[in-house]
């Protein structure tokens, strides 16, 4: 099956969208998803606030204040933070205020208290006030009944804030999907273990699970299963119990023990929805849908697992999350050096990013050494996509870079 007709069986067959909604305290809300439009019960401030040290004066009471020429005023009282004046403000007369507090009835300005000298009640103002200033009016950061937080945004600090300040306490979000990630092969032994003879560490589940997490889902590490289609068996059905979605490693090519491909076909209908891509690095790829629940059956190789994830699986991790699937930053560079496809694959280079003399950016093969290496992805700053129809890329040629990460 070609890359494109993937994409559009996932789509089509997959049908991935949100699970639905749940209500969360705000300290859990972070890097939520919104389920609905937030709207403001109340204006913030609720209050005319001062935004400085200083006295509240009536503005024209200060018409004409100079250096030379101060005008004097009568201090009337002090209006403290946190609670509401006890006084007002009449002509020709100031109280002094703090940041933060409500502006008294009659003021319509604070004067900072830089421009002002006060002894034995009587206030010498320094410098013309204007209406308004220094004083942030009721209602203009938030106004009742605006709608402040859109749905489908993600909670961060600033939003979290946003609603502890209208004393939202809870809110709605989108579930997190759950994703049981396995990794399947007699070589592999989990970390923290004895490495015996012969075997590596279980790389792709901690990959895979830290990008299920960085694409919104929460995964799941249900450990390594061995090559044998009953083991596997069972552990894919208990993955499918007991998660939303499933992503798996290895056991995917054409060895006499990568079984991964049938076993996943046997355990429901509609059943695989891809097997076998066109494309390199991951070929071996298989899709199914088991019940209303995805299997990402992913190549063994780390950087061919994690790139199929990242092109594949990241999205329908982003749609179950309420996330819109975000596009792949993409930026222009030109070939550092010629880029061989794949005959009839679609081809995905990995190329790291630098400037030449002339400070324009030059992407350069990162050297594989082999497709298990896992360094590949750590070294690549992102990829550059070769289609089936073209033989190379020749050097200097402008090309597109997907970026896997921020690039300075």
């Amino acid at each position: 099956m070609t890359f494109d007709e993937a994409k559009r069986a996932i789509n089509e067959q997959l049908k991935p969208k949100a699970l639905g909604e749940e209500e969360v305290s705000l300290l859990e809300a972070n890097n939520r998803v919104l389920k609905e439009d937030v709207a403001s019960t109340l204006d913030i401030p609720p209050f005319n606030r001062s935004t400085v040290d200083g006295y509240a004066v009536k503005a024209e009471d200060t018409l004409g204040a100079e250096e030379n020429q101060p005008v004097k005023l009568e201090v009337c009282g002090v209006v403290n933070v946190g609670e509401p004046p006890k006084i007002s403000i009449s002509k020709g007369e100031a109280a002094e205020i703090v940041t933060g507090a409500p502006v008294p009835e009659g003021a319509d300005a604070v004067v900072m208290v830089e421009y002002t000298e006060e002894k034995d009640d009587e206030l010498r103002v320094y410098r013309t006030a204007t209406t308004d200033e220094n004083v942030m009016k009721r209602g203009t950061d938030i106004k009742k009944g605006e709608t402040i937080l859109k749905a489908g945004q993600v909670l961060g600090a600033p939003e979290i804030g946003v609603l502890a300040a209208l004393g939202i306490t809870k809110v709605k979000v989108f579930k997190v999907p759950v994703v049981a990630v396995l990794s399947t092969g007699a070589e592999v032994t989990e970390p923290g273990k004895e490495l015996p003879a012969g075997k590596i560490y279980d790389i792709n589940a901690y990959s895979l699970s830290t990008a299920v997490r960085e694409s919104g889902g929460k995964p799941v590490y249900l450990g390594v299963v061995s090559d044998d289609k009953t083991e596997l068996h069972k552990a894919l059905e208990r993955a499918l119990a007991s998660s939303d979605m499933v992503v798996t490693s290895g056991g995917v090519s054409v060895g006499p023990r990568d079984l991964t491909p049938q076993v996943v076909n046997s355990l429901g209908e509609p059943g695989l929805v891809v097997s076998g891509l066109a494309v390199k690095p991951g070929k071996p790829t298989t899709i199914a849908l088991i019940g209303r629940k995805p299997v990402f059956a992913l190549p063994g190789h780390p950087t061919s697992a994690l790139l199929i994830f990242h092109l594949l699986a990241r999205p329908v991790i982003q749609l179950m999350s309420g996330r819109p699937a975000k596009e792949t930053t993409t930026v222009k560079a030109k070939a550092g050096t010629r880029m061989f496809s794949a005959k009839g694959r679609r081809t995905f280079v990995m190329v790291k990013l630098k400037r030449n003399k002339s400070n324009r950016l030059i992407a350069e093969p990162v050297e594989t050494g082999a497709s298990g290496a896992i360094t590949t992805l750590a070294k690549a700053d992102g990829f550059v996509e070769i289609p089936e129809t073209h033989q190379f890329i020749d050097t200097d040629e402008e090309i597109t870079v997907a970026l896997l990460k921020d690039v300075i």
